[in-house]
């Protein structure tokens, strides 16, 4: 068995035990997640009208038969198809930021964490200043030196969510790097990248996974609030937050219009940090058990 093989076979290992033990609140969480993330998925095949088909005579038209399950915009437009393209949208730019943050991070945190000396200094520095900037102002920031749009908004999450996944993948790391079989690989002359591909990431993998989890719901809130903000997904492709952003100037008239998008946000937020809360509580118990 190659050094490849044996370490997906003990990620994947790991993986289904801890999904196993997930608890019910955890395993509806999951249900719903994967309900919405279907429905911004299968939109565009549902019986619905283009996201930005104009209708003016049903301008603000409240929820019902003709206007659709959220009424329609102040452009005439179905709500409830924006709110699709959205949820597509919002989890397509977070889930693609989060992807770089989890593989890059946890690279950067094995080395941390194994490497020590000047590297582990400096990464560990970096992830501390990055950190102690509220997320939110972070992506702003980036966002106005880069411009608005979709890649801003990518680099933005990325660099919101790399701190903590550093900081976790490392911590993880230096428990793991004083275990015998990893101080034995080191005394038989293993080279650094069995060592860290063979020995320290199957048992990391987890704090990785329950990491990117809670990532992923950072990763909505920025874009959601950057895309509120005229700084994400620029027209006319909708997200979540500029959904919500063109709603809040009708909300006296038309309340629905913030109704939608606001609560779909809600339960993709809410159920990935329950996942995520749910995959940490299935992992702690099995920490102490260091897989060979």
């Amino acid at each position: 068995m190659t050094d490849h093989t044996s370490t997906i076979r003990k990620v994947s290992s790991w993986v289904l035990y801890a999904t196993s033990r997930l608890d019910g609140l955890t395993i509806i969480a999951l249900l719903v997640l994967l309900a919405v993330i279907l429905l911004g998925a299968a939109g565009e095949w549902l019986p619905l009208p283009a996201p930005d088909q104009i209708a003016a005579h049903a301008r603000l038209a409240p929820p019902g038969f003709s206007s659709g399950l959220f009424g329609a915009d102040n452009l005439g437009r179905d709500v409830f198809a924006r709110i699709c393209q959205g949820i597509q949208n919002t989890f397509i730019v977070s889930a693609s930021a989060v992807l770089v943050t989890a593989v890059v991070g946890a690279v950067l945190g094995l080395v941390s964490g194994y490497v020590g000396g000047m590297i582990d200094e400096i990464l560990s520095r970096f992830a501390d200043v990055v950190y102690s900037f509220p997320a939110v102002l972070l992506g702003l920031l980036i966002t106005a030196i880069l411009g608005p749009g979709g890649m801003s908004v990518i680099f933005a999450i990325v660099l919101v969510t790399m701190p903590p996944m550093i900081r976790v993948v490392r911590a993880s790391t230096l428990e793991v790097a004083q275990a015998d079989f990893v101080v034995t690989a080191r005394v038989v002359g293993a080279s650094h990248w069995r060592i860290l591909s063979v020995h320290l990431l199957p048992n990391v993998a987890l704090p990785i996974l329950t990491q990117t989890a809670y990532s992923i719901s950072i990763g909505i809130l920025v874009e959601s609030a950057l895309s509120f903000l005229g700084l994400g997904v620029q027209p006319p492709v909708a997200s979540l937050g500029s959904i919500l952003r063109e709603g809040s100037t009708y909300i006296t008239v038309a309340p629905w219009l913030v109704f939608g998008p606001g609560l779909f946000l809600v339960l993709a937020i809410l159920t990935v940090n329950l996942l995520g809360e749910g995959l940490r509580a299935a992992v702690d118990p099995l920490r102490p058990r260091i897989l060979e």
